[in-house]
């Protein structure tokens, strides 16, 4: 044990803080590699990556609420199937296909022949432009972080203890006042764990953002693959990676679990 504790212990400095470290010793150079806090300085001032940063949060928050109101009816429904373990398993199944390959296939499914435009030609409908959208990009986003929103949901609803649903009708709880008093509150857990899931990944899409929405959505993603590939100003892009460390921070922080002060 303490050997596996040891290998635990040093792989996770050496994958995790290492990174997070060069990346924040990165945002105090410039292009020559002279130590300085204009970066910060630039980035606070602009307009431009403020409305980039307001635009991330914006376009996860969408993404994040989008995927909890389809999510959340699906894993309850799920709690209900007899063959429910069939059922998690083809929600699971699209996770293992490159995330790569399921952007060019909306991007084959949204285009003015895809299939979609196809379907509203055959009942007389115009086409419409559906790829290179921001509901497109809304679309493929949802759809892609879908399971990971309904995993830990189906989990909290799964471990509500039975007992507590039937106290409550017995009460005289209808199945409404049931739902809002006792399942919702107790699934809050995986609620959180779904949003943390969701809301984080999606904060730095940049992938999606150049295939499906063909660059008219810029977030910090986007932002830092730019600097580091393109302008190849690395302390600019390391700095915009620090704002995204700390509002994901801050997302954990949020959504993450209180613990409750004194004793039982």
């Amino acid at each position: 044990m303490p050997f596996l504790r040891f290998h635990i212990f040093y792989g996770s400095v050496f994958f995790v803080l290492a990174p997070v470290i060069l990346i924040v010793g990165y945002s105090f150079f410039d292009s020559n590699g002279n130590f300085t806090l204009q970066n910060y300085a630039t980035y606070f001032a602009s307009g431009k990556y403020l409305a980039m940063t307001f635009n991330s949060v914006l376009y996860a928050f969408l993404i994040t609420l989008l995927t909890l109101v389809i999510s959340y009816p699906t894993a309850y429904f799920l709690t209900k199937l007899k063959h429910r373990d069939l059922w998690l398993l083809l929600i699971i199944l699209p996770t293992w296909i490159n995330m790569l390959l399921k952007a060019y296939a909306f991007i084959g499914i949204f285009s003015l022949h895809g299939g979609i435009n196809r379907f509203m030609t055959f009942f007389g409908l115009a086409p419409h432009q559906i790829l290179f959208t921001d509901v497109g990009f809304m679309i493929v986003a949802t759809y892609i972080q879908l399971p990971f929103m309904i995993m830990p949901i189906f989990t909290g609803l799964e471990e509500l203890n039975p007992s507590l649903i039937k106290a409550s009708r017995d009460l005289g709880a209808n199945a409404f006042q049931t739902f809002a008093k006792v399942v919702f509150p107790l699934s809050l857990a995986g609620v959180k764990s779904g949003i943390q899931a969701v809301f984080i990944p999606s904060l730095s899409f940049f992938m999606l953002t150049r295939l499906i929405g063909g660059n008219r959505v810029i977030t910090l993603g986007t932002a830092i693959e730019e600097h580091f590939l393109v302008t190849q100003d690395w302390g600019m892009g390391a700095t915009i990676g620090v704002v995204l460390i700390v509002a994901m921070f801050i997302v954990m922080i949020i959504t993450g679990e209180k613990k409750k002060g004194g004793r039982n």
